[in-house]
């Protein structure tokens, strides 16, 4: 039974806080009356006034927890945790072990790059993020100098009486002194669903520290009802800054954080079978154990793209950075490819399609004449601080007293489930319980109904406008419970409008091109989530309503899902019913909401999506914040984490193809060479300027076409490229072989001087030809500075063996002049022939009527 429990008798003045205040437990204080809490906390029943308030602050300091620091520690403790600096470390350690100094000195060097430009690049991203955090607003209603005043929550201070409503997020650990039908959410903390039901009454503690019925705690979420707390414990001290340094269930991994972690799974295979055999063919060739195993060690650095995690994040800090210039808070940088990946966007239309800006425009009855006697009702049942519609209706409101209906004498919050709220008020036609919400609910509850009144809520509906229904019934008692929701008289209709986003017909648009489909999940009526979609380019289809979805089991849901655009009347947890449907089609999908109602949808999404005047939890819960209600930025995300993703996967393809090329070049080589090819220096060489100079491809300018529609990670693809442009590589290796002994008869250093030039020249201008599915230079061009450092390093390498004192340092010596005109031909052969090969292996492959390509569902590709 929701009864509203009133709170003590205010207090004439703020005194000086009590030194007991500091040490108060929210134990203590949950066994005590409320009005003694008040007393020992030194406030009033109307709270603090400023002057003193600010006072506490500078004592008990602000209300956070630090969840949003850029800690440079942290940051470097990311770049260090991979497996292939880990595998780095380990040669460096061996290297040096045996007094191979230099080679240790050059793994050090990579080591140092990598985790130097990916520490650089998250950092300065993290700190541009931060700047940002500073503008989400999280505000909340308290009681300032005897009137509500809205406060940012950090400036919260113990005796502060704080104001709750459904979808609050309590801000601070608070005694209840009334409530109102108050369930708050605990599962931050406990790990239990059920909402928990609240009183202002004194309860001493349960089993657990946790289990006090009389406190509400920072970080929980009113899920239903109202009411008022005054404020015992902040920031640190609260219950939640106790025992947890974040909410809710600990984050799996992404897609993009699965796709690399498989593909390290089988680089890590391939490198450890191609060392072993490598260190396996030299000893049985009659070389020392510690040279082949330092030789192994050598190419299996060689083979693993050491450059990979930096690669990764500079691609995502400079997306990062991009976004936040258009006021977009990524609060992992990950989740900027995350966006790149989604196929399926879901959103509640309002505040996101719609500007969310209710506006009251008429009273109608059952007939759909205008009638003010129902504006009155819904004034009487409405709170004028309560939610969009409530304050639209009181900001319409007619001036004078003496139209207005008096104070409720009780009040049944609006809740989720039974999608009404009801009131007991006072009215010269007696005392009247008057509920009012979605028009089915108060239908269910009405004795008899009208003909006529389907027929114009169907046309309000048609018209776009939302509509709440009104009924009534006399009542005798004092206090109302849900069971008394029943035998009510319709007496007709409230009519919003919430008018469409000027930019959401373009936006909509700018993700069709995208080929992302859109798909609205809304609580509010079919037709006008119909009209809305009208309005912005979105083919409606056939609406499926909750009550239908129930009736699906999973596996009909997901054969429904892609072909539905609107779902009408669902509760949150059919929202999220709905992501995970579309998710075991295997389609990444985005969730976009404000409201508490879209919370549990955001977190089951790939990737959530919130609005800076969302409610605070729905922020918290959100990968991405938008600091304007701009859904076009939403497309400006996506090519940001498409146009990464791309990127990334050119330093792979070209580095695993030409790393993998290298190792079978060196197999090969050892088989009938007396010496090492290439020593292990001179291939780490290799690496690091081929790393160095591949560094800059997170600026490349990327194809249009390959931005058209969500990429994943193929191993298979990435297995199948390096099988087929691996050998097209050590062929060329092959021939330079050849020229070295038998046109110049070369020793061990000459040919590691020819060798070495030749690897590092077709492996770095390859990137030239595999960025591209185009013809590279005339139809793609490279951005300036990939292409700068791509011919400086080419440059320098060649340059290497005729510089004497570095020549001397990695044991090279100068080439014959004949030799470079040989490698230019090489090199230029090289190019054409991969330029080939690119053509081949992308070229679409023909299929038979028998083996037709699956075509997407209609609903998985948008209405243009």
């Amino acid at each position: 039974m929701a009864v509203t429990e009133q709170k003590p008798a205010a207090a004439a003045a703020t005194p000086p806080t009590p030194a007991v205040s500091a040490e108060l437990g929210l134990a203590s204080v949950a066994a005590l009356p409320a009005a003694e809490v008040v007393t020992k906390l030194g406030s009033s029943d109307a709270g603090l006034s400023s002057t003193e308030a600010a006072r506490r602050l500078g004592v008990y300091g602000p209300n956070a927890l630090p969840s949003h620091g850029v800690s440079a520690w942290q940051v470097l403790a990311r770049q260090l945790h991979s497996p292939i600096l880990l595998l780095l470390l380990v040669t460096a350690a061996v290297s040096g072990a045996v007094g191979d100094l230099l080679d240790a000195l050059l793994i050090f060097a990579i080591m140092a790059m990598s985790v130097g430009l990916g520490f650089f690049n998250e950092y300065r991203s993290a700190k541009a993020v931060e700047a940002l955090h500073s503008e989400i607003a999280h505000n909340t209603s308290v009681g300032r100098d005897g009137r509500p005043t809205e406060v940012d929550v950090s400036q919260l201070v113990p005796g502060d009486v704080v104001h709750l409503e459904v979808g609050d997020k309590v801000p601070a650990d608070l005694r209840l002194l009334e409530v109102n039908g108050l369930e708050c959410d605990e599962s931050a903390l406990t790990g239990e669903s059920q909402a928990v039901e609240k009183t202002a009454d004194a309860q001493s503690a349960g089993d657990s520290p946790l289990d006090l019925r009389s406190c509400a705690f920072m970080g929980t979420v009113v899920s239903s009802g109202a009411g008022r707390g005054i404020v015992v414990r902040t920031g640190p001290r609260t219950a939640l800054g106790g025992i947890a340094t974040h909410l809710g269930d600990a984050e799996g991994q992404t897609e993009f954080e699965k796709g690399l972690q498989g593909f390290s799974k089988m680089l890590g295979s391939v490198t450890a079978m191609m060392a072993i055999s490598i260190f396996a063919i030299n000893v049985l060739l009659g070389r020392s154990v510690l040279q082949s195993a330092l030789f192994a060690l050598a190419i299996a650095v060689g083979l693993t793209p050491s450059m990979l995690p930096a690669i990764v994040t500079v691609s995502l800090a400079t997306g990062s950075r991009r976004l936040s210039k258009k006021r977009v808070v990524v609060k992992k940088l990950i989740s900027i490819e995350d966006l790149g990946n989604v196929e399926v966007l879901c959103t509640d239309k309002t505040g996101t399609l719609t500007l969310g800006q209710l506006s009251f425009t008429q009273a109608l009855d059952v007939s759909g004449k205008p009638d003010d006697r129902i504006r009155y009702l819904g004034l009487a049942d409405s709170d004028k601080a309560g939610n969009d519609l409530d304050r639209a209706l009181w900001a319409a409101a007619p001036s004078g007293n003496g139209n207005l209906p008096a104070s409720p004498l009780d009040r049944l919050p609006f809740d989720f489930e039974r999608q009404l709220a009801s009131a007991l008020v006072d009215t010269p036609q007696g005392r009247l319980l008057v509920s009012k919400g979605a028009p089915e609910g108060v239908f269910a509850r009405c004795t008899a109904m009208p003909a006529q009144a389907q027929a114009t809520v169907d046309g309000l509906f048609n018209a776009g406008m939302r509509v709440v229904a009104v009924a009534s019934r006399s009542f005798a008692g004092d206090h109302l419970a849900k069971d008394d929701e029943h035998g009510l008289t319709l007496d007709g209709f409230l009519c919003f409008t919430d008018p469409v986003k000027p930019d959401a017909r373009d936006s909509i648009a700018q993700l069709s091109k995208l080929e992302i489909a859109v798909k609205i999940l809304t609580g509010d009526n079919g037709q006008v989530a119909a009209h809305i979609c009208g309005e912005v380019g979105l083919d409606p289809g056939t609406i499926v309503t909750g009550k239908e979805l129930d009736a699906l089991d999973d596996h009909g849901l997901a054969a429904l899902a892609p072909s539905t655009t609107i779902f009408s009347r669902v509760t949150p947890e059919q929202k999220s019913r709905i992501i995970k449907a579309l998710q075991s089609l295997e389609l990444d999908v985005a969730y976009m909401g404000d409201g508490v109602n879209d919370v549990i949808a955001m977190h089951d999404a790939d990737v959530g999506i919130s609005v800076n005047d969302a409610v605070d939890v729905a922020k918290d819960s959100a990968d991405v914040v938008l600091l304007d209600k701009d859904l076009g930025v939403l497309a400006d995300g996506v090519m940001e984490g498409r146009r990464i993703f791309a990127n990334t996967m050119k330093y792979i393809l070209m580095g695993t193809s030409s790393n993998f090329g290298n190792m079978f070049s060196v197999a090969g080589a050892s088989l009938f060479l007396s010496f090492l090819p290439m020593l292990p220096k001179q291939i780490l060489l290799n690496n690091f300027l081929y790393d160095a100079g591949e560094m800059t491809i997170p600026t490349d300018n990327v194809d249009p076409e390959l931005l058209v529609r969500p990429a994943r990670w193929d191993i298979h693809m990435i297995r199948r490229f390096m099988g087929f442009f691996g050998p097209l590589s050590s062929m060329f290796d092959f021939i330079t072989f050849g020229v070295m002994l038998r046109i110049f008869h070369a020793g061990p250093v000459l040919f590691h001087s020819g060798w070495f030039v030749e690897s590092l020249t077709t492996q770095t201008l390859v990137v030239f030809v595999i960025r591209t599915r185009r013809f590279p230079f005339y139809r793609s061009r490279a951005s300036w500075q990939l292409t700068a450092t791509t011919i400086a390093i080419t440059a320098f390498g060649i340059a290497l063996p005729y510089i004497p004192p570095l020549a001397h340092l990695f044991g090279f010596t100068p080439l014959p002049a004949k030799f470079l005109g040989i490698l230019a031909a090489m090199t230029l052969s090289y190019l054409a022939l991969v330029q080939f090969g690119v053509g081949e292996f992308f070229r679409p492959k023909p299929t038979s009527a028998s083996a037709a390509p699956t075509v997407p569902s209609p609903a998985l590709r948008p209405a243009a």
